[in-house]
């Protein structure tokens, strides 16, 4: 895909949170949920926890970046929304990687994991 969809809206954002999966670890938590399009929606969250707005944004794209380098292991079809967590500011690109495939397996996301 050239370019990733986001999720903008409050409600799409609430909607996983009450009805999606969930998978956390040290660094962020996973939520995701089937959607009938047919490609993948992303929304990230960081919080004023975290710091400030440039601690925050560079996380986020981080995030983005991992997200965008392993999107062809990652099945199409999917709601997914990243939240960070305080331990995400001072990870390691390497960690944060690491993190986020282990828990997308958790939730049955990579091409070949079980569901």
């Amino acid at each position: 895909m050239d370019h990733t969809v986001s999720l903008k809206l409050n409600h799409e954002f609430r909607r996983l949170y009450a009805k999606g999966k969930s998978a956390v670890n040290p660094c962020m938590a996973v939520y995701c949920r089937k959607n009938r399009l047919g490609y993948n929606r992303l929304g990230f969250t960081t919080g004023t926890k975290l710091g400030k707005a440039v601690v925050r944004n560079r996380v986020r794209r981080r995030l983005r970046e991992i997200y965008r380098t392993n999107e062809d292991k990652i099945r199409p079809g999917y709601d997914i929304v990243v939240v960070a967590r305080v331990r995400a500011c001072h990870s390691r690109y390497a960690e944060l990687q690491r993190q986020f495939l282990r828990t997308a397996d958790k939730l049955g996301l990579l091409i070949g994991s079980g569901t």
